[in-house]
């Protein structure tokens, strides 16, 4: 079984951080798709270890993921 989860990956100094808002999970790499294959295999390892309980007690799906236009000055 597949499921389809939000990341958001951002540069932190000398390399990206990968970061799951649906389970609160994050990992690391030194390019972007380093970091996104560091938090897949975050990810599977989770679903592989976490029980039920844990996996439910997670924030869940309700991730939103959208600009906001501010005014700047």
């Amino acid at each position: 079984m597949n499921k389809r989860l939000t990341a958001v990956i951002q540069r932190e100094e000398d390399g990206f951080v990968a970061f799951c808002p649906e389970l609160d999970i994050a990992s690391q790499g030194t390019t972007i798709q380093d970091a996104r294959d560091q938090l897949r295999e975050a990810l599977e390892l989770f679903f592989e270890c976490a029980s039920p309980a844990e996996i439910e007690s997670r924030p869940g799906d309700d991730v939103f993921v959208t600009h906001v236009e501010v005014s700047v000055g």
